[in-house]
């Protein structure tokens, strides 16, 4: 864990992991991995935001594998159907548009792709997905986890934020704004990034179902 907050700092290590205090000036949860790595011999670095506790192992992996795999790229990341219509408009949920050869087109709290043919036809965006169901499957929201190749994390923390990256708070839009390749894969299972006290009682509900379903599993 990679943190500029004591209280963080304290709860990680008291619970047995291992945490590490950055400076307090990052401008982004980047930028504070990439202070880490410069002491990591390591060619290839994860960042699980603290904000998606519910990432499946699988999904880090298939990030992983997207990188490795792909030369051309200097990052990887994922993707999930969005299937609730809210969070199509919701500005905590990041949606992210890719283009036909699986890398990052762009990155907006608002909804990309903007269906205009059928807002042009119905009068808004809530109007085409009533009246149009199947539009839903043309937004992807984009989940709170990167993959960098070590050498170009050192290189992205030098680079200035850009004024796009600060009005979306998005720091990926740092990258594709330098032509930085990001390739996009699809999560193994959804997530939910806690952004709001909502999301946290959503997720607090799931991580108590499954303990109490993990010991139930483990009595004889």
């Amino acid at each position: 864990m990679a943190t500029d907050d004591a209280r963080i700092f304290e709860t990680v290590n008291a619970a047995g992991f291992e945490a590490r205090m950055t400076r307090d000036d990052h401008a982004s949860g980047t930028d504070r991995v990439a202070e880490v790595a410069g002491d990591l011999d390591a060619e290839i670095i994860v960042n699980v935001q603290g904000d998606e506790p519910l990432i499946h192992p699988e999904t880090i992996d298939r990030a992983v594998n997207a990188l490795v795999n792909d030369p051309s790229a200097q990052m990887a990341t994922t993707s999930e159907p969005i299937g609730d219509v809210d969070d199509v408009w919701s500005s905590t949920v990041v949606k992210v548009e890719v283009d036909e050869h699986g890398y990052a087109a762009n990155f907006s709290r608002n909804p990309i792709p903007f269906p205009n043919q059928a807002v042009s036809k119905h009068g808004s965006i809530e109007a085409a997905l009533g009246a149009e169901p199947a539009l839903l499957f043309s937004f992807k929201k984009h989940t709170g986890l990167y993959v960098y190749r070590r050498d170009f994390l050192l290189e992205f923390a030098t680079w200035p934020p850009t004024d796009l990256e600060r009005r979306e708070s998005l720091e990926q839009l740092r990258a594709l704004e330098h032509g930085v390749k990001i390739r996009v894969v699809g999560a193994a299972t959804p997530s939910i990034g806690v952004d709001t006290m909502d999301d946290l009682e959503r997720v607090r509900v799931i991580v108590e179902t499954e303990r109490k379903v993990s010991g139930a599993l483990a009595r004889p």
